[in-house]
């Protein structure tokens, strides 16, 4: 004889199941900012208190500007593998040569390292200078 721990669950039951827990979520969620926002926001930058409502219209509202709450991440991780096949595929003269690539295409874009190739800082303290031939330093400026 088979033993039975609960109810048999359908489909039915399970979506309906997973459609309350995610209204409890985002109910829960926007409990949260309500309360954060009128216990800090308030006395801080002098803004008026907030509704449960407004609460979750101000979610709604980052998820659009900003796409957040993590969401499921099917496209970054698509992308990812879909770069370490490739990768994978690449003979070393290929790789060396994507390496340079994106070397080149991203080098000034944001920020620079600390030290890179494109920096001679790195040859200032590693190395000791010595004088040229007039006597002087040579120009930092310069790039050898």
């Amino acid at each position: 004889m088979r033993h039975r721990r609960g109810p048999a669950r359908t489909k039915g039951g399970k979506a309906l199941m997973i459609l309350v827990c995610v209204a409890a979520f985002i109910s829960l969620f926007s409990y949260i900012v309500m309360a954060l926002w009128n216990a800090i926001l308030p006395d801080v930058l002098h803004v008026s208190t907030i509704n449960f409502w407004q609460a979750m219209g101000i979610l709604v509202l980052s998820k659009i500007l900003f796409g957040g709450f993590g969401g499921w991440g099917g496209k970054k991780h698509e992308w990812k593998r879909q770069m370490q096949e490739k990768w994978q595929h690449m003979s070393p003269e290929e790789r060396e040569k994507f390496r340079d690539s994106m070397k080149d295409r991203f080098r000034n874009r944001w920020c620079r390292p600390p030290f890179g190739d494109h920096d001679n800082r790195q040859d200032f303290f590693s190395r000791k200078e010595e004088p040229n031939k007039e006597g002087t330093q040579p120009n930092e400026n310069t790039n050898a």
